[in-house]
């Protein structure tokens, strides 16, 4: 009788397994929908101006237009990591989709620990850079000549439909609002390419969320070993605070491709 269980348990829980898993991609493509609607919302009722991605680095006063404040880690006394009323219930987003579920991947089971007991964080989601960008400006301190979008009307290469707004990213290398997708190596130098801090979650069986400018949601494959670094939960990533080059990666090019165009 043992045997009979042991062997009926193993031929259906891989198939949970992955009835779960598709479960979950269901979800994070239902909270993609939601929270890309209210971005376009609010620019819809902002003269077609879309939030920035990030804080202006020296002019607070473009604070109130920033999607979501607050830079994440694992330090419990960081009240970002695990207080939305500090970040999320502050977006200009809040009004147009008051949902704390809509901001984080149901695959994303991270945690910070406060007072002896664990809390989820916030978020999963990030902004594209190029979608707003640092208080609407270009991120000057890295790769330059690329063209950062303030408002739906400047979206027409590659187009609303391909262009991507949110994504969620792995829980080791989340930090501030924003997704830098590197524009090194684009178009044809592939040798080039790299990771700048930021890598994509792969919570749905290697496969990540991205919601686009038009609306619709996707869960993307990724293809590259190197865009899953080993994971240790509850530690940033080594990557997290460099540069690293992966020369050829299909997945860094599918992002570019995808992210922004040059501005001449």
């Amino acid at each position: 009788m043992i045997a009979i269980v042991a062997i009926l348990a193993g031929l259906l829980l891989p198939g949970l397994g992955r009835a779960k898993q598709k479960a979950q991609g269901i979800q994070c493509l239902n909270n993609h929908r939601q929270l890309l609607l209210a971005w376009r919302m609010y620019a819809e009722e902002n003269r077609d101006r879309i939030p920035y991605a990030s804080v202006h680095g020296s002019d607070r006063s473009r604070d109130s237009a920033v999607w979501v404040l607050g830079q994440l880690d694992f330090d419990g006394a960081n009240r970002f990591n695990w207080d939305p009323n500090l970040s999320v219930r502050k977006s200009p987003l809040w009004k147009y989709c008051p949902s704390l579920t809509v901001w984080r991947c149901p695959g994303d089971r991270s945690t910070v620990t406060v007072a002896g007991r664990k809390l989820p964080r916030v978020r999963s989601m990030t902004m594209s850079v190029w979608a707003g960008g640092y208080g609407g400006e270009a991120p000057q301190d890295l790769d330059s000549g690329w063209r950062v979008y303030r408002s739906l009307v400047d979206m027409q290469d590659p187009g609303p439909s391909g262009t991507w707004i949110l994504i969620d990213q792995r829980e080791d290398s989340l930090n501030i609002g924003n997704f830098y997708t590197d524009m090194r190596g684009y178009p044809d130098a592939p040798e080039a390419l790299r990771f700048a801090y930021d890598y994509p979650a792969s919570y749905h069986g290697r496969a990540g969320g991205l919601s686009f400018a038009d609306g619709h949601s996707e869960i993307r494959r990724w293809v590259d070993p190197r865009t899953m670094p080993t994971l240790t939960p509850g530690q940033r990533s080594r990557f997290n605070a460099e540069f690293t080059p992966s020369p050829r990666n299909a997945d860094i090019r599918w992002l570019q491709e995808r992210a922004t165009r040059r501005t001449r």
